[in-house]
């Protein structure tokens, strides 16, 4: 292996390790929205189930 190949590799591994920094972020920031997405339609179901029945809907034919 040539100076200039290890140098090559050097820079590759730097820029791996730099991309999987950003994408090991992205997973976080994404599982907190997964997360915050979750509990707001844990919390629509919930108002949902809450309502009256609508007196529009349904009834005698």
């Amino acid at each position: 292996m040539t100076d200039e190949d290890a140098q090559a590799l050097r820079r590759e591994n730097a820029y791996l390790k730099s991309r999987n920094a950003q994408l090991q972020g992205d997973v976080t920031s994404l599982s907190g929205q997964v997360l915050r997405m979750q509990q707001e339609l844990e919390r629509l179901r919930g108002r949902h189930s809450g309502h009256a029945p609508d007196p529009l809907v349904g009834g005698q034919s």
